[in-house]
This record gives structure tokens, sequence and C-alpha cells, in this order.
């Protein structure tokens, strides 16, 4: 196999690499001075399984846009199978019409993949499971839960702990890392004022002296955490922390937290944005090569599905 690296997240690709005892594919991506992409591949890859490391995280147009031109460069030279590993899909939050005359842009990024010569794709804790059901094509669908877990579980964080989903969509995932620590469950009922406002209602459950941990898919401007945090904190929780799986975070998510009463967000390196204070990024490098490495020798990979 061959392992291929998008400007993206070189970091978490040559992880992925070492993990498997490879070699980033000499590739390379340039821009032209007006801005247009450039892929060179610099080895024969005819008759090889291609996986193209590429989070779409900001900027979510340009990496989605060289992820498009790699693929197809990559099926121009006879590749014989094409993986595109997304450990962040940007534009999953687009998965519905939830306003008139408004786009699916999930479900259109989900045809462009396909149509660039895309044969797998490979991905971790989209916001909506259902996504999966936006390609014709396989996905595998990973979940960092078990990564998050096993580090709050050496750290004995679980001890008179709370499991806390700052919104209702979010109880499933909730539910999934409370049966896993042994914790109680409760809910913080939100309301959101704009893209990065939001407002913590209330909180059903009791929280009142536990140590309470947040949980969600992603965080891009902090404000769900953040406003939940404050709430949980007035109704008598002890110390707050809080567990994404993808942290995209610009200034204002940074300035939030360092504010917050969150001691520590616990995140993985999916996005190059997962830095900060406060902000520990727990590796998805092995997780990544090991479904790599069973996509690539037609092994099953369900048991990495599982939380």
């Amino acid at each position: 196999m061959k392992i291929f690296s998008g400007s993206a997240h070189p970091e978490l690709a040559g992880s992925i690499a070492a993990e498997l005892g490879l070699e980033i594919t000499n590739v390379d991506v340039k821009a032209f001075p007006d801005g247009e992409t450039f892929v060179r591949i610099h080895e024969n890859i005819r008759g090889q399984n291609v996986f193209i490391i590429q989070p779409t995280c900001p900027p979510t147009n340009h990496n989605l846009m060289e992820l498009f031109i790699m693929v197809d460069a990559a099926r121009r030279a006879s590749a014989q199978h094409i993986t595109a590993v997304i450990p962040f899909f940007g534009y999953a939050r687009q998965d519905r019409k939830d306003q008139p005359r408004v786009p699916i842009t999930a479900k259109l990024v989900a045809n462009l993949l396909v149509a660039s010569g895309v044969n797998r794709v490979l991905t971790m804790d989209l916001h909506a499971a259902q996504i999966q059901g936006f390609f014709d094509i396989p996905v595998d669908h990973l979940y960092a839960a078990p990564i998050l877990i096993r580090h709050l579980q050496e750290r004995n964080l679980n001890k008179n702990l709370v499991v806390v989903s700052p919104d209702v969509g979010g109880v499933k995932m909730a539910r999934a890392y409370s049966d896993a620590l042994g914790a109680d469950l409760a809910i913080v009922a939100k309301h959101r004022v704009s893209a990065t406002e939001v407002e913590a209602i209330n909180v059903i459950g009791d929280v009142e002296g536990k140590d309470v941990l947040l949980v969600d898919d992603m965080t891009e401007t902090a404000g769900t955490l953040t406003a939940a945090a404050k709430i949980l904190k007035e109704k008598g929780a002890g110390k707050i922390f809080a567990g994404v799986t993808h942290a995209v975070l610009g200034e204002m998510a940074k300035t939030r937290l360092q504010n917050s009463v969150i001691e520590e967000l616990l995140c993985t390196n999916s996005t190059p944005q997962a830095v900060g204070p406060k902000v520990k990024a727990l590796s998805v490098a092995p997780l990544l090569a090991a479904a790599i490495e069973r996509v690539n020798s037609g092994e099953s990979v369900t048991s990495l599905f599982k939380i």
C-alpha cells in the first residue's frame, strides 16, 4: 500500500505511517501563484492500494479541493484502490434541510468524493452517523471514545463522576461514556442564539458536589461547552472536564476555554487546530493505522467500531 498526505495535517499522516512501518509516498502538493493546486506523484503506484490522509478541517474548501485533486492524480496513475482517510469530515453539520432553500452540503461532498474516484472512505465520529448513507461506496466509521475513555480511566477521574451531554442530541454518545465509566448521566438543555453563541437553559440530572465530564463530538467556538459548564457550576458541580473527538479551535474558542470554569479539554489530534490552553490532544494514529492495515489486507474492521 501507499500512504499519501495532503497539506491539512502532515503530522498525523506521519504518525500513521510510522505506526504502519511505512514512509509517506513522495507527492508534491503545491499552489500556483493564482491559488490553484498542483499535485504530482513521484513514485509508481500502478496496481497499489492508496490511502490519502486529509482531514477536511479549516481551510475546509482548500483541503477538500486538494483531496479531490490528489484522488484524481492517483486514479490517473492507475492506482488499484483509493481510500480517502478523513479523520475529521468537514460540512458534516450541514446534513439536512433545517430551513427553506438551503443545501445539504454533506451529501454534496459525498457525491464529489465518489465522482473524483474514491473507492472507500475511512472517517471518525461523524456529526451524524446517518451521513454514511450519503455514500454509495463503503464507509468505515470509527469512534474515538475508547481512546478518551482509556485515558480517563488511567487518570482515575471516574470516582463520583457524572457524564453530561451539553445538548439533547448528544445523549447517545454521553450514555456510552457513562456506561463505560460507571458514572451517572445528566443533560444540559440549550438554545442556540447564533452560530457562535449558545444559551444554556437548565440541567436535567443531579450534579451537585460531583465532578463532571462534558462530552460532545466536536467543538469549534467552545460556546456550547463553556455555556454548559457555567450552568453546571451554578448547580453545584465540582471540577468540570470536557471530552470531544474533534477540536477545531479558533482564537475565540481558545479565549473562551481559557476564561471558562472547564479544567481541561480532552480531545484527539484529528485536526491540527487541537492545541491551546487547557487542551490535551490524544493521538488517533494507532486507531487509524489499525483500520488502514485491515482494509488493505481485506480483514474485518468491525471491532474498531465498538465504543
